[in-house]
């Protein structure tokens, strides 16, 4: 049998997620506080929007936004406002949505294009989207952030409202990366198939597209979703997993299954054919799926019955939804989608602390329902109502027959009794590797699932030989993040050669079940000889690390020329969108070998040649370095960072990318052997910055010998010298002929230790 290779050119893993698939609340969704947001805009604006006429035209109003979470506060001037939502625009409590970009082009905030303020009037407990969100987290589906707010218009009181993360390019490029395409799937979307050619996918209904582009509208090309939908309605299904695993990440999608089906979610695409996104990442080539508009849950009922209903037979009968059917009569996504239920539901479903969870919440927001005008116009809610709604259903409303707490425990009992006995194989998803130069050692990492603690080998073979074995650890040593998270790695030596190295990851259980990724092919690694210029160490939170001639603390990424040449820069960029290569051309200058050179990644270009024209996002991003011709020189993918936390290869250049000391413009260091000068060796620089003549004073107190250099952004050695077994060091240093600038001074000591520090000469 004849095997089938896929090169993942761009698929990149580091000690991080490649991405921040469950960035922090932050400011914006703070769900600690209840945060107040304002909006002041033309009263005579605000009268036109709440006219019923204008309801359904899509035209935004200037504001000013301000959000304060009661010890800070943030004020936006000229924002859009506009109403949001279908059938809750004739509800009193109206949705708003906030654009912060549509006056100012590119403009966000917290790095939000948009925020979504529904008003939830359906819902008397406030609370239902926020659990679903929630509980997305916990389950590991990437979703909206979202958290409750007081929303106030001109000063008056509008009531709670939750704040849900709009779902955009932002959106995915914080949690996925890349710019793929973004489709709002709206009803009748079945995803049934419709043909080969994707333009008969831009089929319309109301008045809009049932899979609405959100991103790359200009090409308006449907081929990837068409490619999507013939493969999951046509695949023959003994070879099923094979060929839908190349398209669709299904293990995620069978962890949203199951919060449909424990929340009660009817409005999404199993039952109601209606409300999620499908995103087609790049990095992987497949498509990833993402729950939308969560608020009909947990009993809320228009029609059906949902806390009992049948957990593997949860679609309408006789009615084509291909995304549910086909998967679950798929015997191996069965069990795996039986061993997320079950772990659902003796974890994050769990009564106790489920429960628990919902009581603080109504705790937080009920004196603000107590007060909320607009709570009682739509169904005669009352404050009693509201307390009530937790655990009993509500006479006056036909929609809320159960309380939330009276739907879990019921659901959670008929979906227990209604489990399959069945033992899962070990699940294996989101395998990732680096893409590696012949001389930098390869990073391999999966995620495993299962009851046990399984043991995961990864096979590989370089250009078709004999086929090599070696064991990945979830120890937090190997390149896999945290000992015992779940995520498997290794970290092969280079091959020092260019070709392909072609592996699988197989994991095995106590049980002897066993599995392997990819389940019927080989992944492919093409080596390559570039240039040996790196990305070798970066820091996308940079607080108070090193200021830039400027005296800003910008974000920064150190270059390093691991060659026995200068390599010119001048004909290369750097960019932070591996879809646009040459988004900035690097400075006119060549960097020396073996040294360093660090661009300030702040936007700000017109501060000198050094300055790119992007920042770093502090949640993750990508970094490459390409040639003239579009080819990958070297690249890197980190996930969220911390305050002066800096990532960076080691050894320089070819070692695997992890968490090191902060040694901008210098050697990389682990992270427990650079220490501040000041407080290791008693350093003085005065006067720094300086006009190039300054006094250096260092209080050796041990005595041991060490050596002291400053070098410039190139790593050029300006100054030097060698200090033995001397308790104390003053001298005056004069740079006349120095250009003004960014220096480095460097100490190293005998045992090795190394410490840095920062010199300006203005």
């Amino acid at each position: 049998m004849k095997t089938i290779h896929t090169i993942l050119f761009l698929l990149l893993v580091i000690t991080l997620p490649a991405q921040e698939l469950f960035p922090g609340e932050g400011f914006a969704f703070n769900d600690e506080v209840l945060p107040r947001i304002d909006i002041t805009m033309d009263p005579s604006d605000l009268h036109i929007m709440w006219d019923p006429a204008n309801h359904n035209k899509d035209v935004h109003y200037p504001a000013t936004f301000v959000m304060s979470d009661g010890v800070e506060e943030d004020i936006v001037e000229n924002v859009g406002v506009r109403l949001r939502g279908n059938t809750s625009l004739l509800s009193p409590k109206k949705s708003i949505k906030i654009s912060f970009n549509e006056y100012e082009q590119g403009r966000t905030y917290k790095g939000l294009d948009k925020m979504n303020i529904n008003g939830e009037h359906n819902d008397p407990s406030i609370i239902r989207s926020k659990l679903c969100w929630d509980l997305c987290e916990e389950m590991e589906i990437p979703a909206s952030r979202s958290n409750h707010v007081q929303l106030y218009i001109n000063g008056d009181y509008y009531g709670v409202y939750i704040n849900v993360e709009h779902i955009d390019e932002e959106f995915v490029e914080l949690r996925f990366g890349g710019e793929g395409n973004l489709y709002k799937c709206l009803w009748p979307g079945t995803l049934e198939y419709l043909g080969s050619d994707p333009d008969l996918y831009k089929v319309q209904s109301g008045g809009r597209r049932i899979y609405e582009l959100k991103t790359n509208e200009e090409e308006d090309d449907y081929s990837d979703l068409a490619h999507f939908i013939d493969v999951l309605n046509n695949t023959p299904d003994e070879a099923l997993q094979c060929e839908l695993e190349k398209v669709f990440n299904v293990q995620d999608y069978l962890k949203s299954i199951a919060l449909d089906i424990l929340t009660g979610n009817w409005d999404g695409p199993i039952y109601n054919k209606n409300n999620f996104y499908l995103y087609h990442n790049p990095r992987t080539g497949k498509f990833e799926y993402i729950p939308y508009d969560l608020d009909n849950t947990f009993g809320i009922r228009w029609f059906g019955e949902w806390a009992t209903r049948n957990i593997y037979n949860w679609a309408p009968d006789g009615e084509p939804r291909p995304i549910y059917n086909r998967i679950m009569q798929n015997d191996t996504y069965r069990k795996q989608f039986t061993y997320y239920m079950s772990q659902f539901l003796n974890g994050p479903f769990n009564e106790t602390a489920f429960f628990d969870q919902m009581d603080d919440l109504k705790a937080m927001i009920q004196d603000a329902v107590a007060s909320d005008p607009y709570y009682p116009l739509s169904y005669g809610f009352s404050i009693s109502d509201f307390s009530n709604s937790y655990t009993q259903g509500l006479p006056s409303a036909n929609h809320v027959p159960m309380g939330i707490k009276e739907y879990i425990s019921d659901r959670r009992a008929s979906a227990l009794a209604q489990l399959d006995d069945t033992d899962t194989p070990p699940i294996i998803n989101h395998v990732r590797n680096t893409i590696p130069s012949v001389n930098q050692e390869i990073v391999i990492t999966a995620r495993v699932e299962d009851e046990s603690t399984p043991s995961v080998t990864v096979h590989y073979t370089i250009d078709g030989a004999e086929f090599a074995t070696a064991t990945m650890y979830d120890d937090g040593n190997h390149q896999d993040g945290a000992a015992n998270d779940g995520t498997f790695g290794i970290v092969l030596p280079s091959i020092n050669q260019t070709g392909t190295l072609d592996y699988y990851i197989e994991a095995n259980d106590d049980t002897s079940n066993t599995n392997r990724s990819p389940f019927c092919e080989l992944r492919t690694i093409a080596v390559v000889n570039t240039l040996p210029l790196y990305i070798n160490e970066f820091m996308s939170r940079n607080e108070t690390t090193i200021a830039d001639p400027f005296g800003e603390f910008d974000d920064w990424i150190e270059l390093y020329n691991g060659g026995d040449e200068p390599i010119y820069l001048g004909d290369k960029f750097l960019t932070d969108n591996l879809d646009n290569p040459d988004k900035w051309q690097m400075p006119d200058t060549s960097i020396q070998a073996g040294a360093f050179l660090i661009i300030w990644a702040d936007n700000d270009p017109e501060q000198g040649p050094l300055h790119a024209d992007f920042r770093l996002s502090g949640d993750g991003e990508a970094v490459g370095i390409f040639d003239s011709d579009g080819a990958s020189i070297d690249m890197v993918e980190f996930g969220a960072m911390e305050d002066d936390e800096a990532l960076g290869r080691l050894p320089n250049g070819t070692g695997a990318i992890q968490q090191v000391s902060p040694t901008p413009g210098a050697s990389n260091e682990p992270l427990t052997s650079i220490q501040s000068l000041q407080a290791a060796v008693g350093i003085s620089v005065f006067p720094n910055p300086s006009s190039g003549q300054f006094d250096l004073v260092i209080d050796n107190t041990n005595g041991a010998s060490f050596s002291v250099r400053i070098a410039d952004q190139l790593g050029r050695q300006v100054w030097a010298k060698k200090v033995q077994n001397s308790h104390s060091f003053a001298e005056q240093i004069a740079l006349p002929n120095q250009a003004s600038g960014l220096y480095f001074l460097i100490v190293r000591k005998e045992d090795g230790a190394v410490y840095t520090e920062r010199i300006v000469l203005e």
